[in-house]
Formats: structure tokens, sequence, C-alpha cells
């Protein structure tokens, strides 16, 4: 059962939220529509805070997602659910700290999944170290290191990062950081909507990375539960960062987060060469072109000389279109081994990026979403046979 609070007028919606809770829904009106959370809970005369908040936003939208602000500020170990247009309300939704928008008709089952997993990421977010460094905790077996690598530029690849790096969070919060190694031309901020504090060159230059507390105060937060690593914010800010200097905050991170996701910059430059010494788990992207396929094909080459392409590896086929006269076969012959996953071209992916709002949270239903989830279930499952594993060596 999952402790549930509905903020609506709708007898219908009521119904199908109390039978997806388990029976465990307290409604409340929302018209007018509270602006304090507090306010919430004394009409609720609930027992304790709840675990989720379902409110409809169908009439006043922009009250709805003020309220959903204050929520995710005042009442941290409570998650935020809106029932509106996901089209009109997504990005605000967003960035108010909200983690889903569902159509008016949604049913009890699905209501029910959203319930299930928005509960069960509060319960780790409560369990998580805090956000901005007050605490700091060493895990006993380091984190994974997924780097994403793509030959040339213009693959998808800060698309794949943060979408990646956001799905993770979303499943585990405060279990993720994601990186941003493309010093010089990084948009993994632009990508997430983060006007970020500080950056990777204030790390070094502070030499922050030698206290875990320190290290963390300078991540930016995102609403995901993600913690982000900017790059400079110029070009010149890179020119401080050397590549010893990005082993070692990879190497800090990786015990303090299960996860570093890292978006490197095109080809392999020293920076990632450094990355990839660290590297438990290489996400491989091309696009579905020659150039593309012929390019990956020589970088996998050159990471097998160097003993840096493991059996842990992802290939991803980005902006994939049966109709350019290419086959996924053809480009596994060209790269000598199988596409792991193959993502459309997708208009929607594209506006994601430019309004700040990773596609797996903004549009979840979209294709391109769907096939991003599936990476993110894939790197789950690795994590749960992983961690199976330890626990009978253990035994």
């Amino acid at each position: 059962m999952i402790a549930v609070l509905l903020v609506s007028d709708s007898p219908d919606l009521h119904a199908r939220v109390h039978d997806a809770s388990g029976g465990t829904c307290i409604a409340v009106p929302a018209q007018p529509l509270p602006t304090d959370p507090r306010h919430l809970l004394v009409l609720a005369a609930a027992p304790s805070h709840p675990e989720v908040v379902v409110v409809d936003a169908t009439r006043a939208s922009r009250e709805a997602i003020a309220l959903a602000a204050r929520i995710d500020v005042e009442l941290p170990g409570t998650g935020v659910v809106l029932v509106g247009d996901p089209d009109v309300l997504s990005l605000d939704a967003m960035r108010a700290g909200v983690r889903d928008v569902l159509p008016p008709a949604t049913d009890v089952d699905s209501l029910r999944a959203v319930l299930e997993r928005v509960a069960a990421s509060m319960r780790m977010r409560s369990a998580a170290p805090m956000a901005h460094g007050v605490e700091a905790t060493t895990l006993e077996t380091p984190g994974r290191v997924l780097s994403v690598l793509s030959p040339k530029g213009g693959a998808g690849k800060t698309t794949i990062s943060t979408n990646l790096a956001v799905g993770l969070a979303i499943a585990d919060p405060g279990s993720v950081v994601l990186v941003d190694l493309d010093l010089q031309f990084g948009d993994v901020a632009t990508a997430l909507g983060l006007d970020p504090e500080y950056a990777i060159d204030d790390v070094v230059r502070s030499q922050a990375v030698l206290d875990p507390i320190a290290l963390k105060t300078r991540l930016t937060q995102h609403s995901s539960g993600l913690s982000v690593l900017c790059a400079p914010a110029t070009p010149a800010g890179a020119d401080v960062v050397t590549p010893d200097q990005v082993a070692a905050v990879i190497t800090a991170l990786s015990r303090q987060f299960r996860h570093v996701v890292l978006d490197t910059a095109p080809g392999l430059d020293a920076t990632t060469l450094a990355a990839l010494d660290h590297t438990t788990d290489p996400l491989l992207l091309t696009t579905f072109d020659v150039p593309g396929a012929r390019g990956l094909a020589k970088e996998m080459a050159t990471l097998r000389e160097l003993g840096m392409l493991t059996h842990a590896r992802q290939v991803v086929l980005n902006f994939a279109n049966p109709g350019n006269g290419l086959s996924v076969r053809d480009v596994e012959a060209t790269i000598g081994s199988k596409v792991d996953l193959t993502i459309p071209h997708s208009k929607a992916a594209t506006a994601a990026m430019n309004m700040g709002v990773p596609i797996v949270a903004g549009k979840p239903r979209d294709a391109v979403a769907r096939r991003l989830a599936t990476l993110v279930a894939y790197y789950r499952d690795v994590d749960e046979r992983r961690s199976s594993g330890r626990h009978r060596a253990a035994a």
C-alpha cells in the first residue's frame, strides 16, 4: 500500500486513485487549490506525510505547478504527480520537481504503476546521502563508470548521456552523477536546463577532489535526483583541467555514487582516454550512415588495441532510419560487432534537448524515450545481477 493524497474534485479520479493505491488514498478538494503544502496536510488530517501527492491540474495548471514546486522543497520525502495534458504541462512540471504527468483518462493499472514507482523513488531519496554535501558516504564497492563515446560529433551523445543518467536517477535518486567531459563545448547543462554555480574547472582549482564533502557541494542538483558536474563555462576553462585531474575526479565520484555517467568529447582525446582507464561500461554510439559506422569501426579497433574495449560494452545505433539504404546488419558488418540497441530519429528528442527537459521525463511515451528506458533497464538489471553475485559470494 502507498500513502497517497489526492487533490481533486473528480469522484471518478478519486475512485481510480483509491483503487490504484490499495485503498489508502485520502482526497481533499481542489477548488480552491491550497498554496501551502502544510494546509494540504491539515485538510487531509493524515497521521503522517504522504509518499505521493496527486494533484488534479486540469483546471488551475499554474497553481498546481506552483504548489508542486513548494511540495518538492518543503516536503522532500513526498513525490508529486500531476493529472493533466502532458504535452502542455511537462516542461514546467519537470522544472518544479514533478515526478510524472498523467492524462486525465489514465487507467487504474497505469496509475498503480506510477504511484509505486514514485513511492519507491521517494523512499530511496529519503535514504540517500544529502544532496548538497552535508553528508558524504563512501561505497564499499566503487560505483560503475559508464562512458558514452562517439568518434564524431552530432551523433546524439549528450542526448543519450543525459537521458540515461536521468533515467537511472529517477529509479534511484541520489545514486547517480553525470560528468560533462566535453570540456570545451559541453552542453549537458543546457540539455538539463541547469544554471550551474560550479563546474569541473572550479573543482580542480579548489582541489575539492581531495575532500568528499567539498566535492559534493560543487555538484549541481537536477530535479530527478541526479547530481551533475558540468563542463567549464568557456572553452578557456578547459585549459586548467588535465587528464590526471579528470581521472582523480572520476575516482572520487565512483566512491560516492553507484553510477558515474561520463559524456565524453567526440573522438579519443587525452581526457577521454583518461576516462576510459577508469570505465567499467563503455557505451559506443554511432549514427545510421556509412561515415558514422566506419568511424565507430576505427574507434573500436583502437580501443581493442589499447585493451579498453570491455565485454560490458553496449553499441547503440542512433537516428535509425530503414529507408536510407542501410540495414542494421550492414552496420554490424562494418563495425564487426552486434548492435545492442537502435534508437529512431525523433523531432520530439530534438525539441526536448532545446527545452532542457530529458525526453525520458518530459515525454516518456515517445518512441525514443521508450528505447532509452530499455537502456536504463539494462543497466539496472546488470546491477541486480552483480549485487546478487556479491551476496552469493559473501554467503
